[in-house]
């Protein structure tokens, strides 16, 4: 694996709303704060941009409705922003592509001349999915660190349910095997940041 020097890390809506188990139910991968901890330092530590984003979702009863402390970033991922010797940016958005939040990040990753993404956060299913289908139908090499994602049990038509692990499974086979991204480990990611960087 070779991660490019000006690779970008595209850190998805890692916010205090997705702690409220109450709203969301069960998640899986417990390990992944602490892999999204260690990919941003990777970057970080190797002058690479890094990409925060955050949902603001104009649904009054959201976790991750603007306004409320749910909204903020997790204290881990808000002591690391502008820590950085690389580009970095803080994107916002309402839906669940990264692609279509502001300022538009397509139009930043060109201006700093990245081909390859590193895509983390929440949810494995949902944005961080979406933002890596987005990101490969653009044209961009994208690496899906599913170690650093999570999500939640989900109930879909007719009853059915799907538990979070199976639903981040189910991620992983549809990227890796539709070519959207390659789907690799936080350790891989790291040390191929480190080996390019040396």
């Amino acid at each position: 694996m070779e991660i490019a020097e000006n690779a970008a890390l595209v850190v998805v809506d890692v916010q205090k709303g997705f702690e409220e188990e109450e709203h969301w139910g069960p998640r899986n991968n417990p390990a992944a704060d602490d892999n999204i901890a260690a990919l941003i330092d990777a970057w970080q530590g190797t002058g690479r941009p890094v990409v925060f984003v955050r949902h603001d979702s104009p649904k009054p009863d959201s976790p991750l409705r603007v306004g409320y402390g749910g909204n903020e970033f997790k204290e881990y991922v808000e002591q690391r922003r502008g820590k950085g010797d690389g580009a970095e940016l803080l994107v916002t958005k309402s839906v669940n592509s990264a692609f279509y939040g502001a300022p538009d990040l397509d139009a930043w990753l060109k201006g700093v001349g990245a081909r390859q993404i590193a895509v983390a956060g929440i949810q494995t299913n949902m944005c961080a999915e979406t933002t890596a289908r987005m990101g490969g139908n653009l044209g961009y090499e994208v690496f899906f660190a599913l170690d650093a994602t999570y999500t939640f049990d989900g109930v879909g038509p007719w009853g059915w349910t799907l538990g979070a692990e199976e639903l981040a499974r189910a991620t992983a086979v549809t990227l890796h095997g539709g070519g959207f991204a390659r789907v690799v480990r936080t350790e891989e990611l790291v040390r191929a940041a480190g080996a390019v960087a040396a």
